[in-house]
């Protein structure tokens, strides 16, 4: 069907063909599709994530706030959107949205779920007294770039990542209109940085981490493919930032976590503690399996 055929129905129903790559696990209704409890392991923080950008702010959070010395241990279950993990009924509980990631906090009483990522990030940062500025002025600019990238994401991601990437065929008014508003939003981004070192000033904070973890891995190239579509070198401001936050030992950890896909020395499944890291990774665990066979 071309783009100038369709004519939307009366009442709108789904079909077969909704979804594109992603039509076996979308559905136009909330609620879970079967009952699977969750996993809980040894700390108050249990995380339900997958290593998404959405998922990356978080898991770079926690990693920064032990990197700090600030005891926040956690645990982190792979949750596998693409196979539906997030309709199950425990995950449903924490997250009646159905999407990653999903805290629950066990060192309060009664234990506390905390759900939507920029709303975790909040949480956590408020928790331990960290990575929001004190000074009224800096936090009101925080929660701004925070906030920014809450709403400016789902263009980027659900707009032109899903026309440019995934759809199930390539349409150019799609793809036109979102890249606009792509390249100028890394434009807004890119005048803010040329002015500062962080989004909020001086200090690198959660505004940081939740726009890296897209715009920043966009710029990087691990984002849909599009770097030199998106002609992202341009944005110079926005690649110092983007590199500067990359080199940072926590982000690389938090980008491990819970991925389940490219590289293995990049998979960490699932994470208990610090020294799963040298243990755990997916390529070690091949190592060890390999070399077990040949014992």
């Amino acid at each position: 069907m071309s783009e100038s055929s369709y004519t939307p129905p009366k009442v709108w129903t789904q079909d077969a063909e909704n979804g594109g790559q992603f039509a076996s696990i979308n559905r136009p209704v909330a609620g879970p599709t079967h009952d699977r409890d969750l996993s809980k392991g040894a700390h108050p923080l249990q995380l339900y994530s997958m290593a998404t950008p959405n998922g990356v702010k978080v898991t770079v959070m926690l990693e920064e706030l032990l990197e700090r010395g600030i005891d926040a241990e956690y645990d982190a279950w792979l949750v596998d959107i693409s196979s539906g993990d997030q309709f199950g009924s425990g995950f449903v509980e924490v997250n009646p949205n159905s999407k990653i990631p999903a805290l629950m906090d066990h060192g309060t009483t009664p234990p506390r779920r905390v759900f939507e990522s920029g709303s975790i990030l909040v949480y956590l940062a408020e928790k331990f007294g960290a990575f929001v500025p004190e000074d009224a002025a800096e936090r009101t600019e925080c929660m701004n770039w925070l906030f920014w990238q809450m709403g400016s994401a789902p263009y980027l991601g659900g707009g032109f990542g899903h026309f440019y990437a995934y759809a199930p065929e390539k349409f150019e008014y799609p793809i036109n209109r979102f890249t606009m508003e792509t390249k100028r939003q890394l434009d807004v981004l890119d005048r803010q940085l040329a002015e500062r070192s962080y989004l909020a000033g001086d200090s690198y904070s959660i505004a940081d981490m939740a726009v890296w973890a897209w715009y920043g891995q966009l710029v990087l190239g691990r984002l849909y493919g599009a770097a030199e579509f998106l002609d992202v070198e341009s944005y110079t401001n926005v690649m110092r930032w983007a590199k500067e936050i990359d080199a940072r030992p926590a982000v690389l950890r938090g980008r491990k976590v819970n991925r389940n896909f490219g590289d293995l020395d990049m998979q960490l499944h699932e994470r208990h503690s610090a020294g799963d890291f040298e243990t755990e990774t997916q390529d070690k665990k091949t190592d060890a399996q390999a070399l077990a066979k040949n014992d």
